[in-house]
């Protein structure tokens, strides 16, 4: 396959509604607190031929507008060389996942403390111990095997973790979390709730006191429950993009 030329990427100003939304869940991420220099990296699948996607450049979060981002393609690597390619890493973790995992159409790679914090730990597993860490209940895979920074040989890794389109969160143990979903609001309501569960979570290890556990059963009745709250991530994502619309509307152009 031969290296595709940066040119037109940002020229192409298709699929305007998928940019910004792409670019809301960046700018909510600063406000956050999740970001992490011009470091990390969203993408998103575009288009009917799956091939396709969108994902941010060098940019910090808080200034990405929809226009900024760039359009690739799986199948055709673009010149890294070039000024305004991704970062290698985004490629080498996002191409490779999109290539693999047809169910993974957006994908949030993040590094926020609490969710990092967790898969610094040996045993990384996520305890249901309230409803919001019962919201992951069985529906995560933890990475035990990092072998680097993310370029395509440790990307194509990560993406074989992924076959089960239930497992919607990769703890990445001694690296951060990788979220996937089926739309940018389905992907970044999972990221808000997972870092808000790995707090909890983290915070009652802190107290050192005995955790009280929820069962198995409960456990999953109480993801079940959730999983049926089907517009609940699209009615969030409209109040963020609501908010920005009145206080950082730059972020749409």
């Amino acid at each position: 396959m031969s290296e595709k030329s940066l040119g037109d990427t940002k020229a192409n100003l298709n699929y305007e509604n998928e940019r910004r939304d792409l670019a809301c869940a960046f700018r909510w991420t600063v406000r956050m607190g999740m970001h992490e220099a011009i470091a990390n990296h969203f993408s998103l699948k575009v288009g009917a031929g799956g091939t396709s996607f969108l994902i941010n450049p060098k940019k910090h979060f808080s200034r990405i507008k929809a226009s900024d981002l760039l359009l690739l393609d799986t199948n055709s690597p673009p010149n890294l060389k070039d000024k305004d390619a991704p970062d290698m890493t985004a490629w080498g973790l996002h191409s490779s996942i999109h290539s693999n995992c047809p169910h993974a159409r957006c994908l949030i790679h993040v590094h926020p403390i609490y969710s990092t914090v967790l898969a610094s730990l040996a045993d990384s597993t996520l305890q249901p111990i309230d409803q919001n860490t019962a919201l992951f209940f069985q529906r995560y895979v933890i990475d035990e095997g990092y072998g680097g920074m993310a370029f395509e040989k440790e990307g194509e890794r990560c993406a074989s973790l992924l076959k089960d389109p239930e497992k919607k969160v990769i703890i990445m143990g001694n690296h951060g979390v990788l979220i996937i979903g089926d739309n940018v609001a389905d992907t970044f309501n999972r990221l808000y709730y997972f870092e808000r569960a790995a707090e909890t979570y983290i915070k009652a290890l802190w107290t050192g006191k005995k955790l009280r556990v929820l069962s198995d059963a409960i456990a999953e009745k109480t993801a079940g429950q959730w999983d049926h709250y089907t517009d609940f991530s699209q009615r969030y994502f409209e109040e963020l993009k609501a908010i920005l619309d009145e206080e950082e509307p730059s972020y749409r152009l």
